[in-house]
């Protein structure tokens, strides 16, 4: 059965062509990485100089959510790249923005999950800084307004108005560098296993 399941594609996208950002020491690779606070959530993403994002659309999983995915992930991520079953192979182009890249994946003779790269993923130029604010927690962002002369009632206001306040203050480069930095250096956030590590009882953790 040729059929490819998300896992499959995870999976082999993890163990072929994450591998090298998986051994690199600056860079976090994530699953289910919510945005939004989990309104929505990218199937894998790569956090290193920038904030990357890859999304899996099987052949067993439809396009109906995509749209609104596209929406979401087009104020957050630097670049993206759809990865899809020959199922929805020519659809995908109808569908996603110019600048995300294009990944087909399918089994070949001997079993082995393939990918072919139809179009590279080219670099986002309007990426949403509040939405960008808002991958940190409530702590994180305390500590880095702790850093600016306001007043310390301010700290104490609803995590909106502190992602409005740290959007005014920094700008927009320091920001995402400063989000960077804070996934990457979460102690406990629950990340996959390396790519060796994977076997048939492998499930995605939700972050």
């Amino acid at each position: 059965m040729n059929t490819l399941a998300d896992k499959h594609i995870r999976e082999a996208l993890h163990c072929k062509k994450l591998r090298r950002q998986h051994d690199a020491p600056n860079t976090l690779v994530v699953d289910e990485l919510g945005l939004m606070h989990g309104k929505h959530r990218v199937d894998i993403a790569v956090i290193n100089g920038h904030i990357v994002g890859y999304e899996i659309k099987s052949d067993e999983d439809t396009l109906y959510r995509l749209p609104e995915q596209i929406t979401a992930y087009n104020k957050v991520f630097d670049r993206v790249t759809i990865v899809v079953g020959v199922k929805h192979a020519d659809e995908v182009y109808k569908l996603v923005p110019d600048w995300w890249g294009i990944t087909v994946a399918q089994r070949g003779e001997r079993g082995a999950i393939n990918f072919e790269c139809k179009r590279p993923a080219n670099f986002n130029l309007n990426l949403d800084h509040f939405s960008i604010a808002q991958l940190l927690w409530k702590n994180e962002v305390i500590s880095i307004l702790s850093e600016f002369e306001i007043p310390a009632n301010t700290l104490t206001q609803r995590r909106s108005e502190l992602y409005r306040l740290l959007v005014e203050l920094m700008k927009p480069s320091d920001l995402h560098r400063r989000v960077r930095d804070c996934l990457k250096t979460r102690k406990n956030w629950r990340c996959h296993p390396q790519p060796s590590q994977y076997d048939d009882s492998y499930q995605p953790v939700a972050i």
